[in-house]
């Protein structure tokens, strides 16, 4: 445990991430591109959906990613409050827009699948409700971040809301399993096989879903360094104004 603390300096955080950063790029570039391309141009269509089976390429890794996010923000803003790590705190920042984008990404391929599915482009299910909160939590921690000066205050506040936050994170992963009324299906991916979806698309799946969470990895780590930086950057002008 003491080895990974030691990355809560930011000095070796930046050296190690130095590192890493280009091969968890360039495997996520592969393997998004893997699952994309052999999902969408070498799978066959759904005998009840059609071509419109093929969103989940995009539909799935991004609602995973979305949710999975919030709950990395959450750990990172517990290590900050019972730890003090500002990487812990800046990592946090860095991952919302990123987890927003991703909600973005999901709310939108879900309406495209929706509209010719359930004959409306939106409806007021469980799950879409709660994903629908959880973009607007994503969008309150961003702008609170942004509203107040003094960093440390700022780390305080939003870890706070992304405890909040985390009740709709797990209300947008289980809501299927909480509401049986609405209309959003059940799990792609699932310990059941009965419950997955077939060999053919799920192959695919899976490199599409390791493509979004490498590519969530390395936006992470490059946000995470130059917030850093900013931090060093503001941290520099304050010591000049003091001289």
């Amino acid at each position: 445990m003491a080895s990974i603390w030691e990355y809560a300096n930011p000095v070796k955080f930046m050296r190690l991430t130095d590192r890493v950063l280009p091969w968890v790029s360039v495997l996520a570039g592969i393997t998004l591109a893997v699952g994309l391309v052999w999902g969408f141009f070498f799978t066959p269509d759904d005998y009840r959906q059609g071509s419109t089976v093929k969103i989940i390429y995009l539909h799935v890794p991004a609602a995973l990613m979305a949710i999975n996010a919030w709950f990395m923000m959450l750990v990172a803003s517990l290590i900050w409050l019972i730890r003090r790590h500002h990487v812990s705190a800046l990592a946090a920042k860095a991952a919302a827009p990123v987890g927003a984008i991703m909600t973005v990404i999901a709310l939108i391929t879900g309406a495209l699948w929706g509209q010719p599915m359930w004959g409306t482009w939106w409806a007021w299910d469980p799950r879409l409700t709660s994903f629908l909160i959880l973009f607007l939590f994503y969008l309150g921690y961003i702008a609170l971040w942004e509203a107040i000066e003094d960093s440390d205050t700022a780390a305080d506040l939003t870890a706070v809301l992304c405890l909040v936050g985390s009740v709709f994170a797990i209300l947008s992963r289980y809501a299927v399993n909480f509401w049986n009324q609405g209309l959003h299906q059940g799990a792609s991916l699932s310990l059941d096989k009965e419950e997955n979806v077939a060999d053919v698309f799920y192959q695919p799946l899976l490199f599409a879903i390791a493509g979004f969470g490498l590519l969530f990895l390395a936006l992470v780590l490059l946000r995470t360094r130059t917030e850093i930086r900013l931090r060093r950057t503001k941290a520099l002008i304050a010591r000049e104004k003091m001289a």
